[in-house]
């Protein structure tokens, strides 16, 4: 296999997600420098990223959204097949800009690591549950999730 270090600068596409063994997949759509040379309808490039590293890990599941812009430099595997995405291993990533914050309207369903949260521009409170469905239960506002969830692992020995 064909692997390379460098530095890769792409958007967020979709929100990171957990992966098996405390990582955490996301994709980046990376467009070229002279993106104006391009016909209007050539693709984007996807790059699938995976990284384990727990500082990194915990940034894109807690402070990551799609449209945030990153250098993400770690060792990039060619795709094993034409058409499939590339794979890079991040061991350093560098938010560049991030997106604009989303104006909530109505209901917004949202994920911290193993919880799900669901925001609705009518209430201050916040429901929160555990990504397997487990009331976790009602915070009294956005800023009171986190010390929330940190009393459910507490109580339930970390287990979401």
């Amino acid at each position: 296999m064909d692997t390379k270090h460098c530095a890769v600068d792409g958007w967020v596409d979709a929100i990171p997600v957990p992966g098996p063994r405390d990582t955490v997949t996301f994709d980046l759509v990376v467009r070229p420098a002279d993106i104006d040379a391009l016909d209007d309808d050539a693709p984007d490039t996807i790059v699938t990223c995976t990284s384990g590293d727990p500082r990194i890990t915990h940034e894109l599941l807690n402070g990551i959204q799609p449209g945030d812009l990153l250098r993400a430099t770690g060792t990039l595997v060619q795709p094993p097949a034409p058409g499939e995405p590339a794979r890079l291993t991040v061991d350093a990533l560098e938010v560049l800009d991030t997106a604009l914050v989303p104006v909530l309207r109505e209901m917004v369903l949202d994920r911290y690591g193993d919880y799900v949260v669901i925001f609705d521009a009518d209430r201050d409170q916040v429901p929160v549950f555990t990504a397997h469905g487990t009331w976790v239960g009602l915070a009294d506002n956005p800023d009171a999730i986190a010390t929330l969830i940190d009393i459910h692992e507490c109580v339930n020995g970390g287990d979401a």
